[in-house]
């Protein structure tokens, strides 16, 4: 695992996510942040995904794979993404707030890998340590790390995660698609 912020700003950053997207719920309007008062650290180019569960359950996950602005930005953005603009959630309601957990994931930058054969493929991919980037043309996917938790088998994990693209679970065997591999540094309430 990498680390990208130290243990207080693990804290700070989760404070921020849970206010941020307790503030939009309630107010309708985004929490404004005085970036002064903030570590140098989180005022880097940073790019996170935020997961929210309620009792373990996913209840929301967004976030983006380049760097585009300071990580807090990029945590308080994605946190409120997470709760209300998920695809496969409705918006999270103001009597389910008390019962999300967050959990960040600060991710390195994408390094595409090359491959001669999809055998090539499972070759390089580390279990539990590679985020997983499939791309082709305009469609692309993206597992974090923590899915190897529940998918351990990197047959089923590339199945899913082409599903996941849109295509079938066994594209990966059949088509040479672009992938990328990434690490994470992963914290949560």
């Amino acid at each position: 695992m990498i680390e990208i912020v130290n243990q207080e700003n693990q804290l700070v950053l989760l404070q921020l996510a849970r206010k941020a997207l307790e503030y939009f719920v309630r107010e309708s309007q985004l929490l404004k942040i005085d970036s002064k008062t903030l570590d140098e650290a989180l005022k880097q180019q940073g790019a996170s995904f935020v997961t929210l569960h309620i009792n373990e359950q996913l209840r929301g996950c967004i976030g983006t794979l380049v760097a585009h602005q300071p990580i807090y930005q990029d945590v308080l953005e994605h946190a409120i993404a997470a709760g209300t603009r998920d695809f496969r959630f409705p918006a999270v309601q103001e009597e389910e707030l008390t019962s999300l957990h967050y959990e960040i994931s600060l991710l390195s930058h994408p390094q595409p890998i090359s491959y001669k054969n999809s055998q090539d493929l499972l070759n390089q991919l580390q279990v539990g340590e590679h985020g997983v980037v499939l791309s082709s043309g305009k469609q692309r996917a993206t597992f974090l790390p923590q899915v190897w938790q529940s998918l351990p088998n990197k047959e089923e994990f590339l199945g899913h995660l082409c599903l996941k693209m849109g295509v079938a679970a066994d594209a990966w065997r059949k088509q040479h698609y672009e992938v990328s591999i990434y690490q994470v540094q992963e914290f949560a309430e």
